[in-house]
């Protein structure tokens, strides 16, 4: 009978460790796991671009179309010219986040956008056929172009831009490596002498959780 108590005394006991053990365990791998996750939040954050409309005081930039059109945009402006095959649209973008930013895609409304927005669908939208860099804390631009007369939405933005009135383009953009993809919208305003000033209303995250 004694040896039947120590067996199951040391059953227990055996039983125990391998409680603590299990716990102990789960505890470094909850930890271990929390730990990598900060450090991925971390390294995004460090690469992450956010791009908003250039100063006034940056200097102009001269842009060049594969049709040899060339355009200069000054800082803190952008520009649309509609041509007899060609609508040619640029603006002068500064990365005021932390990582380099690599522009994607666009799409153009005819219309000024303002008010809350859910994010739009990108599926649609149109792609760079180069591949723009924006460097972090410095300046750069986008260029975006229509040459399919037929396109419903040249015939838009060739009426907005003759009328002078104010459009909106969502420009997707993300890190170096290609993710944390977010989209900005900037309304295009028509000025007084005959250029147009971008303003950012929003920014969605495509890859993440929204910023509010």
């Amino acid at each position: 009978m004694p040896i039947m108590e120590w067996t199951t005394v040391a059953e227990i006991g055996t039983a125990g460790g391998t409680l603590v053990l299990a716990v102990a365990t789960f505890a470094a791998v909850r930890s271990s796991n929390g730990a990598a996750r900060l450090a991925e939040r971390s390294l995004q954050s460090a690469i992450k671009p956010l791009l908003m409309p250039s100063k006034l005081s940056d200097e102009g930039q001269k842009i060049g179309f594969v049709d040899e059109h060339w355009v200069k945009v000054e800082g803190g402006r952008g520009t649309a010219e509609v041509a007899e095959d060609a609508i040619y649209l640029t603006m002068s973008l500064r990365n005021v986040g932390p990582g380099l930013a690599l522009l994607n895609a666009w799409q153009f409304y005819a219309d000024r956008l303002t008010g809350e927005a859910a994010r739009p669908d990108f599926a649609g939208f149109r792609r760079l056929t180069r591949d723009i860099y924006i460097p972090s804390g410095d300046l750069g631009f986008w260029q975006g172009v229509f040459r399919n007369s037929t396109d419903p939405a040249f015939a838009e933005a060739a009426q907005r831009i003759r009328s002078r009135e104010p459009f909106t383009v969502d420009l997707m953009y993300g890190d170096v490596e290609g993710g944390q993809r977010t989209i900005s919208r900037f309304s295009f305003i028509p000025t007084q002498e005959d250029g147009w000033m971008p303003a950012v209303s929003h920014h969605w995250n495509v890859d993440g959780p929204a910023p509010r």
